[in-house]
């Protein structure tokens, strides 16, 4: 019941949940990311536990650690770029405003088998929220910026722990949560859930 599994391929998640020397495996989830929630915080937490439930489904016992992070700007989510000209577009729309990053979390822990064959699973799910405050931007600076490559792959378009710092005023929250875990939560969710490092 000790291994905790982090469904997420994410490499910025993984170097998150590494930092408090967490010792876990990672197993990619391919749960399809539909949506039924309406509010941010219900939504990335609906996200965050069809991910946590598909690996769960694979294991007979341990954690599993499902997360998904969300640019929620206007009322709208800014998911992953299509292109440059949709880059472009969020940029835009983020420049000289104020927006909030959500990131769902959801742990399983599913129990070893008991004598009536099955097993049972218990399940934490929260979400964080972060206001992010980012300068205005000009044509050229978003063009600039969209040259680094560094949007492409993240909600939003963007990454606040690369190049697009030059752009961010401020935050008022968890900066780890706008990277994509907040770590801290996690460790305070998963110590509540039963969690114990190995060697304790």
């Amino acid at each position: 019941m000790n291994e905790l599994i982090l469904a997420s391929g994410s490499p910025r998640r993984k170097e998150l949940l590494s930092l408090i020397q967490v010792p876990f495996i990672v197993e990619k989830s391919n749960a399809k990311e539909t949506i039924t929630q309406k509010e941010p915080g219900k939504i990335v937490m609906e996200l965050s536990g069809r991910k946590a439930e598909d690996v769960a489904g694979r294991i007979t016992s341990g954690i599993v650690l499902g997360a998904d992070t969300i640019v929620w700007a206007q009322g709208r989510i800014l998911g992953k770029p299509k292109d440059r000209k949709d880059a472009a577009q969020m940029l835009r729309l983020l420049s000289g405003k104020a927006h909030e990053v959500f990131t769902g979390v959801t742990i399983l822990v599913r129990e070893p088998a008991g004598r009536t064959g099955e097993s049972t699973i218990r399940r934490d799910s929260f979400f964080c929220r972060t206001t992010v405050h980012v300068h205005e931007m000009t044509d050229e600076e978003i063009e600039t910026y969209l040259d680094t490559g560094d949007a492409f792959d993240k909600a939003g378009s963007y990454g606040i722990q690369g190049p697009f710092a030059a752009f961010v005023d401020g935050i008022e929250g968890d900066y780890q949560n706008v990277v994509g875990l907040p770590v801290s939560e996690v460790y305070r969710h998963l110590r509540a859930m039963g969690y114990r490092w190995q060697g304790e």
